[in-house]
């Protein structure tokens, strides 16, 4: 049973006070480093993209889906961002990056890899990836969006930052390349 109200706080364009993650307070700093501006919100817990509705409305944009994926033998992993609206077939993906077919990654891969939990999966994440073991993956049509509407490494606070920024500065500077794919 969903609740007849969601939070969401008013929009802010400063870091939290207190970080509730170690990726949470990395996002922020390097977001300063790189000086990409943001605006972000605090919700209720957020899990699905129904829950992001009323997110996305306070912001003015679309969330991303983001999900984490990985191989049979949990030896490939792939976090994939696409339209928020769009269904997810493990067939189209895995053949768009001509792989064998992949399944949702078990939390314990995200919570070790990622950083997040199920529900906060964000490409941000990859500031933790040093060695480059998750391969980021966009949908085109994500990139053809202005706004980035995604998690902070929580599923209680989500930003809103340019799609350019995400994709010419913050990736460049975690070491990653997204494969851009049409599904």
């Amino acid at each position: 049973m969903t609740k007849d109200t969601f939070y969401v706080s008013e929009i802010q364009t400063e870091a939290p006070a207190h970080f509730q993650t170690k990726l949470q307070g990395l996002v922020y700093e390097m977001l300063g480093i790189l000086q990409i501006p943001f605006e972000r919100v605090d919700t209720d817990e957020a899990i699905t993209m129904e829950d992001c509705v009323a997110i996305d409305e306070k912001l003015k944009m679309h969330m991303v889906k983001t999900l984490f994926v990985c191989n049979r033998q949990r030896t490939q992993f792939y976090l994939f961002v696409t339209v928020g609206e769009k269904p997810f077939r493990s067939k189209d993906f895995s053949n768009a990056l001509g792989i064998a077919r992949v399944s949702f990654a078990p939390a314990e891969d995200m919570e070790t890899m990622l950083g997040t939990k199920i529900g906060a999966a964000t490409v941000l994440s990859s500031l933790l990836d040093r060695e480059n073991n998750v391969q980021i993956v966009f949908d085109k049509d994500v990139l053809s969006e202005e706004w980035y509407g995604c998690s902070d490494g929580t599923t209680t606070g989500y930003m809103k930052v340019r799609t350019e920024d995400i994709y010419q500065k913050f990736l460049p500077y975690t070491r990653h390349t997204a494969t851009v794919i049409e599904v």
